[in-house]
Formats: C-alpha cells, sequence, structure tokens
C-alpha cells in the first residue's frame, strides 16, 4: 500500500554548497513553492501554481538544499489526523494502518519513511509535534515570530508558525537556524534572535536542569503513554536533571479558547477562496452572487474545513463575539500568564506530546470532538506563544510515544538540550 507521503513530487534544485548542500527536504503543501503547485491538501487550490518562493523556501535554496516534493496535509492545516486530505490520508511508515498525525501528517511521514532527509511542516495547535510523536521522529514548534510566515497560506494567522522535522534532534535544530530569522516581509518576525546556534546546543548536558511536569497534562492521558513519559524523566535524571510537579490550572479551558480563536481566524482567512479572487470555480457557477458563491465552496471545501468556517462565523457574528471570542482571547492570556510563572520556576516543562498512541486509520472521523481533544497536550503552548519540541521516548504495544519539552519564549536551546539528552 502506497503511503501517499507527496501530494506533488517535483525536484527543485538550491544552490551547490551552504549548510545543506547534499540533503533533501519534503516541504508541507501550503508552504508555497515558485511555479510549483500548492494546494493546502485541498480541491480549492488543487491547480493553484504561486508565482513566488516561501520565505523559508528561499533560505532553503541558499543554504544548498533540494525539495524533493510537498507534502500531504490535513486539509488547511485542519485535522489530527492527515485523514482530511483531499488527495487521500496518509499512511503512517512507522505503524502501518494507522494516522501518522496532523497536519504535517505528510512531512513526518517522508522522515520516517526516508524519502526525505528533513521536512518542514506548521504548526498551529500542534501540527508539527503531533505527527512528530506518532511517527517516532522529532519535530520543532518554534516560538511564534522566529520564523518568517511569509508565503504560509493562512488559516489561523495567530497562532501557526513554520517549523522543521528531522531524524535527530540536532537535525532539527540545524534546519531551525537554516529558516529563522527575521523578515521585512513578515510584520510579526523577530530580529533578536538572528544570530542564535541551536544545532550546538544538542549536546545533551542536562545536569542540573530543572524540569517542570504539569499535572493537568498528564490527566486522562493512555495509561501506557503515561509509563512511558515517566520512564524518559527517569533517564534525564539518571543524566542530572531534576524534576518536580507544577499546575497550570488554566490549561483546562486551552481546548475550548483554541478552536474558538483558530475556527474564527480561519473563516477571516478563508473567505477569499470564492472562485473569483482564489480558487475552484462551480461548473454550473452562473445566477446571482451569493449562488455561485455557495456552489464553489460547497464543491471546493471539505466537510472539516466547512464546520470550522461554519462555528468560527458564529462565534464572531452580532451578538456572540463578546459570548465566545472575547472569552477566549480572555482565556488564552490567562493560559499564557500561567506558562510565564511556571517557567520563572523551572528550565523546561514536560508532558507527553500526545495523550494516546496512533489512531487506527478512520477510527476518529466520525467522532470531531475525540479528534479535538487529542490536542489537549500541545494548544496550549501555541495560545502562549512558546517554543516545544517532541522527541521520540519510546514505545507503548509497539506503538511510538512522544515527549514535548516546553521552554520560555526564545528558549529554543533549552528545548533543543533537553531533547538531545533522550537519544
Amino acid at each position: 500500500m502506497s503511503a501517499n507521503i507527496f501530494i506533488t513530487e517535483e525536484t527543485i534544485e538550491g544552490d551547490d554548497d551552504g549548510p545543506l548542500a547534499g540533503r533533501t527536504v519534503a516541504v508541507k503543501d501550503n508552504i508555497s513553492t515558485a511555479g510549483v503547485r500548492t494546494t493546502c491538501g485541498s480541491k480549492m487550490l488543487a491547480e493553484y501554481v504561486p508565482p513566488y518562493d516561501a520565505t523559508v523556501v528561499e533560505r532553503l535554496k541558499d543554504a544548498g538544499a533540494t525539495i524533493v516534493g510537498k507534502a500531504n496535509m490535513d486539509e488547511f492545516g485542519m485535522g489530527t489526523t492527515n485523514e482530511t486530505s483531499h488527495f487521500g490520508p496518509v499512511d503512517n511508515p512507522a505503524a502501518p494502518g494507522r494516522v501518522p498525525g496532523g497536519s504535517s501528517g505528510g512531512s513526518a511521514a517522508a522522515v520516517a519513511a526516508g524519502e526525505a532527509d528533513l521536512a518542514l511542516g506548521s504548526d498551529t495547535g500542534g501540527s508539527i509535534r503531533c505527527p512528530a510523536a506518532f511517527c517516532g521522529v522529532v519535530g520543532i514548534k518554534p516560538t511564534y515570530g522566529l520564523v518568517s510566515r511569509y508565503g504560509l497560506v493562512a488559516y489561523a494567522n495567530s497562532l501557526e508558525q513554520i517549523g522543521p522535522l528531522a531524524p535527530t534532534v540536532e537535525e532539527a535544530a540545524e534546519l531551525l537556524e537554516v529558516i529563522a530569522g527575521s523578515d521585512d516581509r513578515d510584520g510579526t518576525s523577530r530580529e533578536a534572535v538572528d544570530d542564535a546556534e541551536y544545532a550546538a546546543a544538542a549536546d545533551g548536558d542536562v545536569d542540573g536542569l530543572r524540569i517542570g511536569v504539569p499535572t493537568e497534562l498528564l490527566s486522562g492521558a493512555d495509561e501506557g503513554v503515561v509509563e512511558t513519559f515517566w520512564d524518559a524523566v527517569a533517564d534525564l535524571e539518571s543524566q542530572g536533571a531534576e524534576h518536580h510537579e507544577v499546575s497550570l490550572p488554566s490549561v483546562g479551558h486551552a481546548v475550548e479558547a483554541y478552536y474558538v480563536i483558530a475556527m474564527s481566524e480561519a473563516s477571516s482567512n478563508l473567505a477569499r477562496f470564492d472562485g473569483v479572487r482564489y480558487g475552484h470555480t462551480a461548473e454550473e457557477a452562473g445566477g446571482n452572487w451569493n449562488d455561485a458563491f455557495g456552489r464553489t465552496r460547497e464543491e471546493g471545501f471539505g466537510d472539516e474545513v466547512k464546520r470550522r468556517i461554519l462555528l468560527g462565523t458564529y462565534a464572531l457574528s452580532a451578538g456572540y463575539h463578546d459570548k465566545y471570542y472575547k472569552k477566549a482571547q480572555d482565556a488564552r492570556a490567562w493560559v499564557k500568564q500561567d506558562f510565564d510563572e511556571a517557567l520563572s520556576e523551572v528550565d523546561v516543562l514536560a508532558s507527553p506530546t500526545m495523550p494516546v498512541p496512533p489512531f487506527e486509520l478512520g477510527e476518529s472521523l466520525e467522532d470531531p470532538l475525540k479528534m479535538y481533544l487529542a490536542d489537549a497536550n500541545t494548544v496550549p503552548v501555541n495560545l502562549a506563544d512558546l517554543p516545544a519540541i517532541s522527541v521520540p521516548a519510546g514505545e507503548t504495544d509497539g506503538l511510538p510515544v512522544g515527549l514535548q519539552f516546553i521552554g520560555p519564549a526564545f528558549g529554543e536551546e533549552a528545548i533543543v538540550r533537553a531533547a538531545s539528552a533522550l537519544e
């Protein structure tokens, strides 16, 4: 059975030399590549060919990397399993018959299957860390602002970041060094970290490292996942680290807040895909504007995208904005405050990346709420704009388990160092 990793297999050559010369990279299909179609896993953009490169693609080419294809993904980044793509689901190379995780499942699967040395994904609520955990590879969600989002097709732009996936922590950090840095074309990118050396931090030295374990992020997790997590923490303590239990009471509201904010931004960002300005046009798009618009979006979007647009539009509508969207923003501020306080007392926070092992293909499609709750350990990080890494921690019943380290803003070196000690 084909793993269905790539939507478009096309080689884009980089420069002859540079830190990534001779390395191959898979690029998630919501990152623009000049002259090569960028579909976002959607029928709506099935024939869209960008006229320009995203900043991260320019930096890959300047660094000598060879892009080997556009990786499959959940439609517009909306999904936890990589099963909502218009181009079909990806099979998990590390656990055949199971999902690779979403929405960067194609990118993680490309690395796990050896189809690419490295990969780029995007992380809106865990979309790099989830597939990294499910496929047994390393994935980094950078601090918001560290990597330019210019050329990333927006889903929820206050939450999402482009980040690396790789077989090892050091290789993921090397790729992060290439793509990180300020960009005049992205007003949210930051300038203070242009000279950081993330790969050098992968030295495995955790002697004296203070690890906070939020008790709320263990509650309700699969028993085998929790056992694997504690075995990994014990391994770190044998190397000189120490752990303390900490509390983040706000994270109990993070999933609700995240989905209100993400869906609200999605309803706004995806409004331009109407068959006139961008995207697929329905074959029978005559009649008045509303009918043509409705038929085009009915044909072009999948069920999960429609669900999120409708819920987001409802949350932003007159009479409900204060009841839902404003409260979600208040909860986001509470989450950020909780993380900042906890990280003032420890160096990093640790939790299982995903509370469950990979689902069987098709298992969660009929229960969207189950799929949303699977993101409980990852979405708080995006609400707080912090960096996090998922690193393989072992297995339960033969299935990969990932451990997530969360650091303070622009504390990528701390999470890279901690993760490298588990390899």
